[in-house]
């Protein structure tokens, strides 16, 4: 199984490529019918288009004054 950028990808039916997800909490499998989206099967095939990386953290300006990042 090929995997991108980290190798240890948690397996969810919601980054199979057997799956689409309906809601926040369930995938419709093309073998199991409606299924939680944090199960898997033996069947999971990792399909890295259905993975929706985490946001990346925001700077808050207001504890961090400009002083702090000059040099």
């Amino acid at each position: 199984m090929f995997h991108f950028f980290r190798k240890d990808i948690e397996k969810r039916c919601a980054y199979c490529e057997c799956g689409s997800v309906i809601n926040d909490t369930e995938v419709v499998c093309s073998r199991r019918g409606i299924v939680n989206a944090t199960e898997h099967c033996r069947r999971f095939r990792y399909d890295p288009l259905k993975r929706v990386p985490p946001r990346p953290a925001v700077l808050d300006e207001n504890k961090h004054s400009a002083e702090e990042f000059s040099l």
